[in-house]
């Protein structure tokens, strides 16, 4: 790894950075202002950083300006911004971009796969971001583009490579396999395991880079804090609260979680509810959903504040 790249990855390690959406009106309206509320509000959970214009925040579909001004908007609240590059955009494209966000005060990219190209075409890629941009690289392996493992180390070796996002959603051996080669290789894995947080954690990951963050974010925070203290007890029972939310907003149609982290987000006032709109949500999604997914996201709020007021045990003697 170049040096600046190991900084970045030993930084990464034990971080919780929540993939946040991009509120917009069915105008297609986004405004710097509610982003920044909203920014701030995920931020104010606890978690480390954020990740803006990533596969949550609809990057791939929102113009350059766009995603330019969604990086400003969060380097203005916290020092830790990630954003993504999409790879079906092309060299050409995905290069301008990585050193627009570069200049906008982004500080590393995930990298989202074109599963149509070759591994040798996605490291000529890799070798263009850095030349650009000059951030380092986290490898995104997302259960709609997922890499073979072979093609996933090659990947790993590259030397802007800074860590992995792993999101395969219910292949619990080929994230198991993802974390191992990127630990051998001394990445930093931040999952992005949703549905499998608690056990992606006790497979190696280091941290959390995931969109379920997007809202009720402390829900999140409280899985990793439990994982890093070491606390088997208060680990278990933060999984289960976070499994419960994640069964709720990561289910069929799968990309309809999008929209329901920003019913969640409304519901909390962190965002407007005519700005709590996903513009590109999948047609088969029923707002009827509504109720319940707002409903088990106040529980597991509450699940999380009663973990918090639990009193330490007394380990002083009897």
């Amino acid at each position: 790894m170049y040096p600046v790249v190991r900084e970045a990855a030993h930084a990464l390690r034990g971080r919780v950075i929540a993939a946040v959406a991009t509120p917009m009106t069915m105008e297609r309206e986004i405004d710097s202002a509610v982003n920044r509320e909203y920014f701030r509000g995920v931020l104010d959970s606890g978690v480390d950083g954020l990740a803006v214009a990533l596969h949550t925040g609809r990057g791939p579909m929102l113009g350059l300006p766009e995603r330019v001004g969604l990086v400003r908007d969060a380097c203005a609240l916290t020092s830790t911004v990630v954003t993504g590059v999409s790879a079906a955009a092309g060299i050409g494209s995905a290069t301008e971009w990585s050193s627009q966000a570069a200049l906008a005060g982004a500080t590393s990219l995930v990298v989202l796969a074109d599963r149509t190209r070759s591994p040798a075409w996605t490291l000529e890629l890799y070798d263009s971001l850095w030349e650009a941009s000059g951030l380092p690289l986290i490898v995104f392996d997302l259960y709609t583009a997922p890499y073979p493992l072979d093609d996933l180390r090659r990947l790993l070796d590259h030397p802007a490579v800074a860590g992995l996002k792993p999101a395969r959603l219910y292949d619990a051996i080929a994230c198991q396999n993802g974390i191992a080669a990127a630990l051998e290789r001394g990445r930093c894995v931040l999952s992005g395991e949703d549905r499998m947080l608690g056990p992606s954690l006790m497979w190696g990951a280091q941290g959390a880079l995931v969109g379920i963050a997007a809202a009720s974010a402390a829900v999140t925070t409280a899985v990793v804090s439990a994982h890093r203290s070491e606390d088997a007890e208060s680990f278990l029972r933060a999984s289960a609260i976070v499994d419960e939310l994640a069964a709720v907003t990561f289910r069929e149609p799968w990309d309809g979680y999008v929209q329901r982290m920003l019913w969640i987000a409304a519901s909390e006032g962190l965002v407007p509810s005519r700005f709590a709109v996903d513009l590109f949500r999948p047609p088969d999604l029923l707002d009827s959903e509504r109720v319940e997914v707002v409903e088990v996201a106040a529980r597991a709020r509450e699940a999380v504040r009663e973990l918090d007021r639990v009193p330490e045990k007394d380990s002083s003697g009897p």
